[in-house]
């Protein structure tokens, strides 16, 4: 192989690895107007002379595995708390990267097989497409839809009004129209050229114009009072006690000391994803003793907790988000339905536990998928509301995740030791605002090692704990919206964005003849 072969492949994995310094927690979103540009001009290049079509899909997969390798790594952190599967962590930084950027690979070589040749057709194909591979990279194998370049507009809220209308999956592939519109008038200098070029530019003015006078409009806003409490739980609890001998009673009285209740309030206190060690859910009543000074008719305990239930002589085990009251009832649980692969099961596992690999999870069985994302309807011990119950990973997905738009908040519960003080929290947390304008609902974030957060329906976190620090953050006051176009809609509107991408591919080529 040349050395000039050697230099294209550096500059490719360089430009997808600068393209994540957009991404939070740096959000750096101008430096994508270069790289992707760049990228497009390169891709643009090698179509003309290219002979071999297949070189194409190295081209695509190098900028996305440049991209991931340097947006993702914290993931092998997750790995360490075991040394069963430290062996994993050089594997997990390569192939988790390597995985993902498949779907840039297959974007650029349906690229490089079209017939299209007019600059314009490609330059909208090429968004396009970028655009549908994301969308099923949230899909595929249960999806991992995180870090879309539509995350790099996390610090323009104002930008990010639009979501309520469109969508992440549509301003994703708008997002890509944006960064890589300079190219078309560096590649051919025309009039047409440059008007499709400011015409790019200034809808992100036009979108930051519109989406701050909804903003100024949402703080006018009248404020509600709420009658109840919804108290969320920030802790910093190391999650070595998994792979020790942890007791429960010493973390369970360092929970409650850091709910600091009050017998006359109403409220829902809120305990991150998995925080109690070594017990279920049928088990917590066995502690109920420590609860009884403090803890009164007038509260609710929500809290990450593992369930099971036995069907026909098999154990299921399940992740779930459960409700009790105050003598340790339970009034209502949710099973999570997305489950994180081979952290919280493993894909294809009768197949891989044939052929031994089952024993590289220390045979740990499997979560079981709950059935169903049901509202659940709060209305106990003088609280009443609804809520839609996200545990952790779950807040990443757009779309399908609220189908079912009556309800009055989103509730995120986390565990986010898993990933040590990195970029990884910081990202998770960052799904939080893109829901909370998708689905016009405030976001009631309670995260272990994590941040936790309420975050209004424009987007803005009016409290916040961050990264390591323990405490509470009470949700008494909102203010009302209406359900937002997107959440009637879901990701129709991407499809119809796709449809109008379409109609420009082939009229531009048209026109062009």
């Amino acid at each position: 192989m040349s050395k000039k072969k050697y230099l294209e492949f550096l500059y490719l994995f360089l430009l997808g690895a600068l393209s994540s310094l957009s991404l939070p927690p740096y959000n750096f979103f101008v430096i994508n107007f270069l790289t992707f540009s760049l990228f497009f001009i390169f891709i643009l290049k090698k179509k003309k002379f290219l002979v071999n079509k297949k070189t194409s899909f190295f081209y695509g997969w190098l900028f996305g595995f440049g991209y991931f390798f340097t947006n993702l790594y914290w993931i092998s952190i997750s790995l360490t708390f075991d040394v069963n599967f430290k062996f994993l962590i050089p594997i997990t930084i390569i192939l988790i990267p390597a995985f993902l950027a498949i779907f840039y690979g297959l974007a650029i070589f349906f690229l490089f097989i079209s017939n299209f040749k007019n600059i314009l057709s490609l330059f909208f194909l090429f968004a396009l497409v970028l655009g549908l591979v994301e969308f099923l990279r949230g899909i595929i194998l249960t999806g991992f839809p995180w870090n879309l370049i539509a995350f790099s507009f996390l610090n323009y809220i104002e930008i990010l009004q639009i979501l309520s209308v469109i969508g992440t999956y549509a301003f994703n592939m708008l997002c890509i129209s944006l960064f890589i519109s300079p190219a078309i008038f560096i590649l051919k200098r025309s009039s047409g050229h440059f008007i499709i070029f400011i015409f790019f530019l200034i809808i992100p003015i036009i979108l930051y114009l519109n989406g701050s006078l909804k903003v100024k409009n949402f703080q006018n806003l009248d404020l509600i009072q709420n009658d109840y409490i919804i108290r969320a739980i920030s802790s910093n609890i190391k999650l070595e006690r998994f792979y020790g001998e942890a007791e429960t009673i010493p973390v369970l009285n360092e929970l409650i000391e850091l709910s600091d209740p009050s017998l006359n309030d109403k409220i829902l206190f809120l305990w991150p994803e998995g925080i109690i060690p070594n017990i279920s859910q049928s088990e917590l009543i066995k502690f109920k003793f420590l609860f009884d000074e403090k803890f009164n008719e007038n509260h609710l305990l929500g809290l990450g907790i593992n369930s099971q239930k036995t069907q026909n002589g098999k154990t299921k085990f399940f992740n779930s988000f459960s409700i009790y009251d105050n003598e340790f009832n339970l009034i209502n649980s949710y099973n999570k339905v997305k489950l994180v692969p081979f952290g919280e099961f493993l894909p294809f596992e009768q197949i891989l536990r044939t052929i031994g690999l089952k024993s590289l999870t220390n045979n740990y069985q499997s979560y079981s998928s709950g059935s169903n994302r049901d509202i659940i309807d709060i209305n106990k011990n003088n609280l009443s509301f609804k809520i839609l119950p996200l545990i952790c990973y779950e807040i990443i997905y757009s779309g399908k995740i609220f189908e079912n738009d009556k309800f009055d908040y989103i509730i995120n519960i986390s565990e986010d030791g898993w990933f040590g003080n990195s970029i990884g929290p910081y990202q998770h947390y960052s799904h939080s605002i893109f829901r909370a304008i998708e689905s016009g609902k405030y976001v009631i974030r309670s995260a272990n090692n994590g941040i936790t957060a309420i975050v209004n329906p424009i987007g803005v976190a009016e409290q916040k704990i961050l990264f390591g620090k323990n405490g509470y953050i009470d949700f008494r006051e909102k203010r009302s919206v209406e359900t937002t176009i997107f959440s009637k809609f879901g990701n129709k509107i991407f499809f119809v964005m796709i449809l109008l991408y379409i109609f420009l591919i082939f009229s531009f080529n048209r026109n062009s003849k």
